[in-house]
């Protein structure tokens, strides 16, 4: 299993065009980078959305570049959040989450999730696309993450306990899908977004008894 997991990442590595291998490695840098609570995951993150917008367009999947879009969207707004802070502080503090944020990310979830999974099952049937595996459980996935780097860019605590849920069902689905270099680097994900969650805690915990 393991030699075989090998074989594919050594396969897909080789299969990469140097944009794509440059979106993989700032992907997962820029995660790691706000695990350890570091301003510079922002434009790095930035940097991986707007070459996998391009490399999305290129290969016809419109759905994948309009969220990567909106991520670029995303990154810029927490690049700015995180950018602003009081003079006494050196970087912006550590917040839990509200019930107000609570209450809009349960309203996303519910209300966005059934219109978007709705929507590419009628797009692919009118534009004579692939019919989606798991219409509604990637529609679930990608309002979840959404919300979750919304939450990031706030800088709220809870937002990794999201990722490690989500990313979660995504190494399911691309296991699934027999897609095990994806698993494998949602794995990484996960990983990286438990040391974020501990690491971010501590900040949050020093702050509080300061």
């Amino acid at each position: 299993m393991v030699q075989s997991l090998l074989h594919s990442l050594a396969t897909y590595w080789h299969q990469l065009s140097w944009l794509e291998i440059i979106a993989v490695i700032t992907g997962l840098l820029c995660v790691y980078l706000a695990a350890v609570n570091n301003i510079w995951n922002w434009p790095i993150a930035i940097i991986s959305t707007v070459i996998t917008v391009y490399v999305m367009a290129t290969r016809a999947l419109y759905a994948d570049m309009l969220q990567y879009t909106y991520l670029t969207g995303i990154n810029i707004y927490g690049w700015y959040v995180w950018s602003h802070k009081s003079n006494a502080e050196d970087k912006r503090p550590v917040i839990s989450i509200s019930r107000k944020q609570i209450l809009w990310t349960l309203g996303a979830v519910i209300f966005i999730t059934p219109a978007l999974g709705f929507a590419l099952i009628t797009f692919a049937d009118k534009l004579h696309y692939q019919p989606p595996a798991f219409p509604y459980l990637d529609s679930f996935c990608t309002v979840v993450s959404l919300a979750a780097q919304i939450l990031m860019a706030r800088k709220v605590l809870e937002n990794w306990l999201i990722w490690v849920f989500v990313d979660i069902i995504y190494v399911i689905i691309y296991s699934i899908k027999d897609l095990e270099v994806y698993a494998f680097m949602f794995v990484i994900y996960i990983i990286i977004a438990v040391i974020g969650y501990f690491d971010w805690r501590k900040v949050l915990r020093t702050q509080l008894q300061s």
